[in-house]
């Protein structure tokens, strides 16, 4: 068998073409179709075609998978005159696997990998992704809810921002909540950035996580970068508005010190090649959850010492909850969905961030409508009874109670 040469690429529907070879040195290109995702048990093929036609030639692959979760040929055969194929594959368990192929072992293919290699291609980058699901509804569900709490945590932002331009005030927030946040949020912005758009560092975390998925998606992107320029807005509004004797305290700002100093350092070791990024990356997502864990307590201490949550917007609050709470509903479906429940902590920074925020923000329904909710709504009443007109008033006190409710207004 006489063979002058292969070059072999993957084409991803929709995303990337196949690279052409230069037809003087006699190579030649094999072009993968993305399988897609499918259900357990259900059959599907992995498409392919080559160009140009081999002339007078039999190629002989080898056929591999990382896991169990599907069943395929072990030998796949091209044959002259084949121009396309497929190769059938049986789904046998949910989870994330891949096909791989190399050549069958014999002496004059060995030395077609070393033309290969000289042209710097390698079937080791001939790869087919394969999704297995449980369910392909669910796979639309979890998209569609981690689109709904990118949106309510998002929004969440603004209630705090209307209120502070409402009031031409920062008084009742805290400033330690703020200077933790513009941290947590910027750390987490790097940890959902390279782990969504590194190859590099997805590959890494797939050799951590054999089987598993990504567990950074478009939306976790968006809401994270978009956490940082609104808490900009925040940090400006607090320079301008009146504010008192607030300040940042002593104790946060040994906090953020040290977190920065963890975080340069990490990053010098990634430099220096003796921590992985995916490890730095880790490091990262810790910092983030660390801010998570501490950053409410301040906001929680001020509103207990002054009796009062006047000037931190509950609206703020309810959509945290709600945000909260459809990104851990969205981590389980998702776990389950793929049979891959090691993903659920395989991002501990989004698990700890929609864990704790929901506990806190508990505590802060608890204090705005039970604690302190006496207080509030008295100085609702001496708000509304500046108003002179009866008609007035009432349509207004309509209107503040819904503001107020919402957390636009205190």
């Amino acid at each position: 068998m006489k063979l002058s040469g292969l070059l072999l690429t993957l084409l991803v529907a929709g995303v990337r073409s196949c690279s052409y070879a230069n037809p003087e040195e006699g190579l030649y290109r094999l072009c993968l179709q993305s399988v897609g995702t499918v259900e357990v048990g259900q059959n599907t093929s992995l498409l392919f075609s080559v160009q140009p036609v081999f002339r007078n030639e039999t190629l002989s692959l080898t056929i591999r998978t990382d896991s169990n979760i599907i069943e395929v040929p072990s030998e796949l055969e091209i044959t002259y005159g084949t121009s396309d194929g497929s190769v059938d594959i049986h789904t046998l368990a949910a989870g994330k696997t891949m096909i791989r192929f190399d050549y069958s072992s014999d002496t004059e293919e060995a030395l077609i990998v070393r033309l290969v290699q000289r042209v710097i291609v390698s079937l080791d980058k001939v790869i087919a992704e394969v999704d297995v699901v449980h369910s392909n509804a669910l796979v639309i569900i979890t998209a569609v809810i981690g689109w709904m709490y990118f949106a309510a945590w998002s929004i969440s932002f603004y209630p705090q921002i209307i209120l502070n331009f409402y009031r031409r005030s920062v008084v009742g927030l805290s400033f330690d909540l703020i200077a933790l946040n513009i941290t947590g949020f910027t750390a987490y912005s790097v940890f959902n950035c390279a782990l969504f758009w590194s190859p590099v560092i997805q590959t890494q975390y797939l050799d951590k996580h054999p089987g598993g998925v990504i567990p950074v998606q478009a939306n976790d992107v968006a809401f994270s970068l978009h956490a940082v320029f609104a808490t900009l807005v925040v940090i400006g509004q607090c320079l301008v508005f009146q504010r008192d004797k607030q300040k940042v305290s002593i104790v946060v700002i040994i906090i953020l010190v040290a977190m920065w100093l963890f975080i340069f350092i990490s990053l010098f070791v990634a430099v220096g090649k003796k921590l992985q990024w995916l490890e730095f990356l880790y490091f990262l997502s810790y910092v983030k959850l660390a801010v998570t864990l501490v950053k409410y307590i301040p906001q929680a201490y001020l509103n207990f010492k002054r009796k009062s949550t006047e000037g931190w917007s509950i609206g703020n609050v309810l959509l945290d909850f709600i945000g909260g709470s459809l990104s851990i509903l969205q981590m389980f479906l998702l776990s389950y969905n793929y049979d891959d429940w090691s993903s659920t902590f395989g991002d501990p920074t989004k698990f700890g961030l929609g864990l704790f925020s929901v506990l806190f923000d508990v505590l802060f329904m608890f204090q705005h409508y039970v604690c302190y909710r006496k207080l509030e709504k008295a100085t609702e009443d001496d708000k509304q009874g500046l108003l002179s007109d009866s008609s007035d008033q009432t349509s207004s006190s309509r209107a503040m109670k819904v503001l107020s409710f919402l957390g636009l207004v205190n």
